[in-house]
């Protein structure tokens, strides 16, 4: 098999071209006309416009890119059987798998190199003799923090991207750093394959939707994710280019993988078959397969009969990921006040996993203007939805709630801390319901219900409770219609067991909960005769590929995150939390009560190294269960309570509540003084919640942070490497770094738990 190879910026050079626009005059007219200057005059005479300036770089180095593989596959009359291209040579290996035409293909190009030569102030610099964790750890240690890695472009060979003086600063730090044998500044104006790429990268986005892309014929080897195109996220995936680091090393590996493998590169120069060469001595070939993938495997069982592993997207059920219109069988929780942000709903849903908004703690108003953001970034059939949590004590909040998501048509809701179905569930699972031409009962709206306990799985694998339904339809807030097709389906189109977590939880064991849940979903099938499957998935304590794939193993659908994305770029909480979330470990997580169900005594797993929230939390719940009011406790206690925990007299507290709260809860505290010394004591954990997100400096040992010990497992894990420190975290990426991982760790098991036993008959032992 061969593989063509295309250059990108920094291989483009004044004479490179010539013949070839003479024998392609056609193309060379064509080019002149899109672009406005003579494509052949930039390329040959030094007089002319400067082939250095990005502007003009990307469009040269495209048209000579291609006019060489049209020589190429004339001259051999051989197409290749991959492509792939350094950054800008991937438009170039696009056109050569027919998903655009030549001019297409210039007319991107056209508007990429405009809207990166805006971008100044930045510089590039290649770090060679150090590999990536090597010249991460080095960029953490001197806290060049605004520095990202641009290219790998060999395992040694790392190209760094961010302002001109930050690069400046690196270049003293590198030179005086053992074994970096050079640090090269590169010829650019722009900090090229970085976050400040963004801005250019959402001008782009907006561009090229306006295309049209053919099927890709042969795979072609993506710089963001060192894998083969999906055609679905083609546009997505060519954006996300512009601010992401260029995985050449991995795609080349990628490759070799793939058996007995030819490379020829084309284009000017040999820059790409010399960091082959180094690639090819330095590290080994990726052996797995994204099976999945029909652009590879379709033609890899052309090409020969090949074994596909497990891989990443291969995990989970397949139904569930075709339902959800996903790559990966992969879910991120809602997290409390946005801290599950709209920024990593996006972020997810555009990598091919699906995100929960968190709208515990939030107004109607943010929450709808959470929505019109991811709304307005997304497409037609990327996944998002809206986590919902149950609220027991205002029903009104809920129903209000359910009215939004209806009027912004959410279609996908995340039904959290529910002990059961409640007429404003069944009111959303009503609207849009019908049936198909089959006579399948279809749901516009669906519900993945988050649940811990056998009792309140039964009540969302049931249809919706009768008495309900005629509630409601007394009520005039569902047909007839609806609530008979109602009848014939379960609340919720699947389940996510939640065992031990941060936040909210009954500290349950999935190796229990798993199975228990697993078989009553069949006995609710079998009871109910449903005709669709109920998928289960899994949440809690996943934060390592072995704690996914014992998931997996355990008959898990999909699975479920959350500790581990609190500690992301993308997480909407406060930096200073963020550094304390980096530096715990398993053992550093406690119960606290939960504020919003504080006299239930239902209880949150919070961070406890680095903070006094859940001792404090704790006491005050003991003094709850012990006095009737807050006059019954003593004046030494009562002066604690306001000077170290709540900074605030009792009074003011008092106040602020009375002025927020509905009157019909003043109104009972005035009457019950239980219940006013309660309301003052969940006043703290607003307050600690707060303090937290907004990372204040007024007392830190006060914040309340929910997190699970999935989270210091994965600070184990990724120790080391780029993502030890949380600002290399990115939702997406360590998404599909898990599901990767967790792949390749169980094809190994499987393999090693089904070796033949005569196999190890002829070991010799040395002594």
């Amino acid at each position: 098999m061969i593989t063509y190879v295309f250059p990108g910026q920094g291989s483009q050079q004044k004479g490179m071209g010539q013949g070839l626009f003479e024998q392609y005059q056609h193309l060379t007219d064509q080019a002149d006309q899109i672009l406005g200057y003579s494509i052949e005059k930039l390329c040959t005479e030094k007089s002319y416009l400067d082939v250095n300036h990005t502007e003009y770089t990307q469009p040269a180095l495209y048209v000579v890119n291609a006019l060489s593989y049209l020589k190429r596959v004339e001259e051999t009359g051989r197409k290749p059987d991959f492509a792939a291209g350094h950054s800008l040579g991937e438009y170039n290996a696009l056109m050569a798998a027919g998903a655009f035409d030549f001019e297409t293909g210039l007319r991107l190009v056209k508007k990429r190199g405009e809207l990166m030569g805006r971008i100044t102030g930045g510089g590039m610099a290649a770090v060679i003799g150090l590999s990536k964790e090597q010249v991460t750890a080095v960029l953490e240690e001197h806290r060049l923090y605004d520095i990202d890695v641009a290219n790998e472009n060999t395992p040694r060979q790392i190209v760094i991207s961010g302002p001109k003086k930050e690069i400046e600063k690196a270049r003293a730090v590198f030179e005086n750093t053992k074994d970096v044998k050079l640090f090269h500044p590169l010829n650019v104006s722009g900090a090229f394959h970085s976050r400040y790429m963004n801005e250019a990268k959402q001008v782009f986005k907006q561009y090229i939707d306006s295309f049209q892309f053919a099927p890709l014929a042969i795979p072609v080897i993506s710089n963001v994710y060192a894998e083969p195109y999906h055609q679905d996220r083609l546009k997505d995936t060519l954006s996300e280019q512009m601010d992401n680091t260029v995985k050449w090393t991995d795609s080349i590996r990628f490759l070799m993988g793939r058996g007995e493998m030819e490379f020829a590169e084309i284009g000017p120069g040999t820059v790409l078959t010399g960091l082959i060469h180094r690639i090819k001595n330095e590290a080994e070939p990726l052996t797995y397969i994204p099976k999945k993938n029909p652009a590879i495997s379709a033609h890899l069982k052309e090409k020969r009969n090949v074994q596909a592993g497990i891989t990443a997207e291969s995990l989970g059920s397949a139904e569930f990921k075709q339902d959800y219109h996903l790559t990966y069988a992969y879910l991120a929780g809602g997290m409390y006040r946005g801290i599950a942000s709209k920024e990593m709903v996006v972020k997810l849903s555009r990598a091919g996993m699906m995100g929960f908004f968190g709208t515990g703690g939030l107004s109607l108003k943010e929450v709808e203007d959470a929505i019109h953001a991811i709304q307005g970034e997304l497409g037609k059939g990327q996944a998002y939805g809206i986590n919902l949590v149950h609220n027991m004590k205002h029903t009104e909040s809920e129903e209000k709630m359910i009215d939004l998501l209806l009027r912004n048509q959410v279609s996908i809701v995340e039904a959290s801390a529910f002990l059961s179905v409640t007429p404003a569930l069944v009111r959303y699972r009503a609207k849009g319901v019908k049936r198909n031409q089959n006579g399948d009962v279809i749901c516009s709206n669906r519900l993945i219900a988050k649940i811990s306990r056998p009792e309140v799985a039964e009540s969302f694998l049931s249809p919706a409770p009768e008495n309900m339904l005629q509630k409601l339809l007394r009520e005039n807030k569902i047909t007839m219609n609806e609530a008979e097709l109602l009848r014939c389906i379960p609340m919720a189109d699947d389940i996510c067991v939640e065992a031990d977590s941060g936040g909210h939880t009954d500290g349950g064991v999935a190796y229990s909960l798993m199975p228990a849940m697993t078989s009553l979903r069949d006995e609710m099938m079998k009871k109910y005769q449903f005709r669709k499957k109920i998928r289960v998935g899994a949440a809690g304590g996943i934060g390592t590929p072995e704690a996914a794939m014992a998931a997996f193993m355990l008959g898990a659908d999909f699975i479920l995150t959350g500790s581990i994305n609190q500690c992301t770029v993308e997480a909407a909480t406060s930096d200073k939390v963020k550094d304390l979330l980096q530096q715990m470990n398993v053992q550093d997580t406690a119960y606290a009560p939960a504020g919003d169900m504080f006299e239930s005594g239902s209880k949150v797993q919070v961070l406890k190294k680095g903070v006094f929230f859940p001792a404090r939390a704790n006491k005050l719940y003991e003094l709850y269960q012990r006095y009737g009011s807050i006059r019954e406790l003593d004046a030494k206690m009562l002066a604690q309570l306001e000077e170290k925990y709540f900074k605030r007299s009792i009074e003011d507290i008092y106040k602020d509540i009375a002025l927020h709260y509905p009157a019909a809860d003043i109104e009972k505290a005035e009457q019950n003084p239980k219940h006013k010394m309660a309301l003052i004591f969940r006043w703290y954990f607003r307050y600690s919640s707060k303090l937290a997100i907004s990372g204040s400096e007024h007392s830190k040992v006060d914040y309340q942070i929910h997190c699970g010990p999935a989270l210091g497992a994965f600070n184990q894990w990724v120790k080391g490497s780029q993502f030890e420190n949380w600002r290399n975290r990115h939702v997406d990426e360590i998404g599909k770094k898990l599901m990767t991982e967790t792949a390749v760790l169980l094809h190994e098991r499987m393999q090693s738990m089904y070796q033949p036993s005569h196999e190890t008959d002829n070991i010799k032992i040395k002594v």
